[in-house]
């Protein structure tokens, strides 16, 4: 039987405080909406359905998953009524899985076990058990402890508040039951409002049972309604990708100080120092060592390889036994081949560096195509923009270009040239040949260094 999970993604997040809805507010670098998305997309389903209201076109624009259908709430009156918009687009033999768009940290595991308690039920829900209930549905039990009813906190009375066992939201039902419970909820609560948890009740009321499905870790089904929400499940997100890591065989210097706000595939024998953080898609080869302060986002790193502290690599490819920083900067499209050095504040853009090639200090390279075995000292830069177009310089291999040196492209260095100090390079050089441009040194006899007026 095909699942049909249905993500609620209406409500507005007031205590966010934020023009942002609340469901695009984002954990490890990724919406709340997007985590719950790609577990309910792990389940044995056809499509997903979106209930959407609040921001519903922002939420829309950032998710354009061909899988989704959208419904509309345009009025806010309760989980019930939010399911309840979707009631003609619920097939009768498909089971339905309520997910919570604000709720990120939900596994598929822990919705394949809700679904796995319908077996012998008419609906099933999950729960969790808290030591503080508070604010939370009290899961009501009868005299043979099977569920009878859930009551939310503003509804119970003392006894009933006493509960520690509390409902998270999400259920789980056939297509058919759970339409014909929802078009007999009422609104006879004191929030006036049509709540999705009085399926609970009429579930028994007609005879059938109700399993609940426990879940251990609380934060797997929090919902996040303010910042100090979202801030403590970032950190129970982040504390879950340092243990991964470290199974893997990552030695992390302070597993509480790294942050990885998307994927980092890892060789063995990795070393990675306190406050890093990784953006999007990254590859680190066998015997890396990244030391502290690092930013490296959709970047390959080879096997063997230093980035030393401080230093960001943005969409490159670092080769192996290769050495960068400290403060470096590696911007997008750039390749460094095997052993290459990138120096302390050392500036690459969209360039390819040879086997062996240095740049070790103070230094812009953008545009360039280098060779092997190059030495650029430090101060260099290439001129490749003239304020309208780039233009590329070429490093042919075993060059020595020395310190405060400009390369005016488009230019090309041939192999084995050296390059004067202080030189400005605006035409192609010769091979084996040194290549200069200086201007005359004059001392002017005689002249008085300026005294500030008493």
């Amino acid at each position: 039987m095909k699942l049909l999970p249905i993500i609620l993604a209406a409500g507005q997040g007031s205590r966010m405080n934020s023009s942002l809805p609340k469901v695009l507010h984002q954990i490890g670098g990724k919406s709340m909406l997007r985590h719950v998305i790609d577990s309910c997309r792990q389940l044995d389903h056809e499509k997903l359905i979106i209930i959407y209201g609040h921001g519903g076109d922002l939420v829309k624009e950032q998710t354009t998953d061909s899988d989704i259908d959208w419904v509309l709430q345009a009025e806010q009156k309760g989980t019930g009524h939010a399911v309840l918009q979707a009631h003609d687009s619920i097939p009768d033999d498909n089971i339905v899985v309520i997910a919570y768009g604000d709720v990120p940290l939900i596994k598929s595991e822990t919705l394949n076990l809700l679904v796995s308690k319908l077996s012998d039920a008419s609906l099933s829900v999950l729960t969790t058990k808290l030591n503080d209930p508070s604010g939370y549905g009290r899961i009501i039990r009868d005299e043979n402890s099977k569920i009878s009813a859930i009551v939310e906190e503003k509804d119970a009375n003392e006894n009933q508040k006493l509960v520690n066992e509390i409902n998270t939201g999400f259920i789980a039902a056939k297509g058919k039951d759970l339409k014909r419970w929802l078009n007999q909820i009422k609104p006879d609560n004191n929030q006036a409002e049509y709540y999705l948890t009085d399926c609970i009740a009429l579930a028994v009321a007609e005879g059938g049972l109700v399993e609940a499905a426990v879940c251990d870790d609380h934060n797997e089904v929090q919902g996040v309604n303010n910042r100090i929400q979202q801030a403590q499940l970032e950190r129970a997100y982040q504390g879950e990708q340092a243990e991964q890591l470290m199974l893997k065989g990552v030695t992390l210097a302070d597993p509480s100080r790294i942050d990885v706000r998307g994927t980092v595939t890892v060789g063995k024998d990795v070393f990675i120092d306190i406050n890093n953080v990784f953006i999007g898609d990254n590859q680190i080869g066998d015997n890396v060592t990244i030391h502290p302060g690092c930013v490296i986002e959709n970047a390959v790193i080879g096997n063997n390889s230093e980035i030393h502290a401080n230093s960001v690599i943005e969409s490159a490819k670092i080769g192996s036994k290769c050495s960068v920083g400290p403060f470096a900067r590696v911007r997008p499209n750039t390749v460094l081949s095997d052993e290459a050095k990138v120096g302390n504040f050392v500036e690459i853009k969209k360039s390819i560096i040879g086997k062996g090639s240095k740049i070790s200090h103070l230094s812009y390279i953008g545009d360039t195509v280098m060779g092997d075995n190059v030495n650029i000292g430090a101060g260099t830069i290439t001129c490749n923009y003239d304020g309208v177009n780039k233009f590329q310089t070429t490093i042919g291999d075993d060059v020595f270009i020395g310190s405060d040196t400009q390369l005016v492209a488009p230019v090309t260095v041939a192999n084995r040239s050296t390059i004067g100090a202080g030189s400005t390079i605006t035409k192609n050089t010769p091979e084996n040949e040194l290549t200069l441009s200086r201007s005359k040194q004059l001392t002017l006899k005689g002249w008085q260094r300026p005294t500030k007026n008493k």
